[in-house]
C-alpha cells in the first residue's frame, strides 16, 4: 500500500481489528520511510448476479429497486427499518449464495414475497396482488388462504 503522505510503496501493519460487525479489517499502518501512522478499511466486494427480467432483457441489480418495492409493500404498516434491512439483506445473501451470475427476476419477487409474508402478512398480499398482477377478488382470496394454512 502507498503511503499517503510520501508515496513509499512499502508500509507495515500496526494494528488490525474487525470493525462494522465483523464486515471490514480497520488496519492501522505505518509508512517505513517517513514514518507517519494511517488507517485504512478493508471489506470485501461482493457482486451481485444479473437480474434476468420476464422479458429476457438483462440488467444490473438495483438494490434501490428492492428496497422501494418492500418500502412500498410495508407502508403504514408495523414494520421497522431495521426489519426491512435484515429482509433485504436476507434476499441478496440468498441471491450471492446462488453462485449464479445471472437471477431470473421471478426468483428475486418471490424471495421478496416470503421475506415479506414472516414480516407482515397485509404487505405480504400488497406485494403479490402487484407481482401476481391480481385481476379478481378469487385470487386474493386464494393468497389469503395461502397465509392461513
Amino acid at each position: 500500500m502507498h503511503c499517503p503522505f510520501c508515496s513509499a510503496t512499502d508500509t507495515k501493519v500496526i494494528d488490525s481489528r474487525l470493525v462494522a460487525e465483523g464486515h471490514q479489517v480497520r488496519r492501522r499502518r505505518e509508512c517505513t520511510e517517513c514514518h507517519e501512522r494511517f488507517t485504512t478499511f478493508e471489506g470485501a466486494e461482493l457482486v451481485m448476479p444479473r437480474v434476468i427480467k420476464r422479458d429476457g432483457t438483462r440488467q444490473p441489480f438495483d438494490e434501490e429497486k428492492l428496497q422501494a418495492g418492500m418500502l412500498r409493500a410495508v407502508e403504514k404498516r408495523p414494520v421497522s427499518m431495521d426489519e426491512i434491512e435484515q429482509a433485504l439483506s436476507k434476499i441478496k445473501s440468498t441471491l450471492r449464495a446462488t453462485g449464479e451470475r445471472e437471477v431470473p427476476s421471478e426468483m428475486i419477487g418471490n424471495l421478496m414475497m416470503e421475506q415479506l409474508m414472516s414480516l407482515d402478512k397485509v404487505a405480504y398480499i400488497r406485494f403479490a396482488s402487484v407481482y401476481r398482477a391480481f385481476e379478481d377478488v378469487s385470487e386474493f382470496g386464494e393468497a389469503i388462504a395461502k397465509l392461513q394454512k
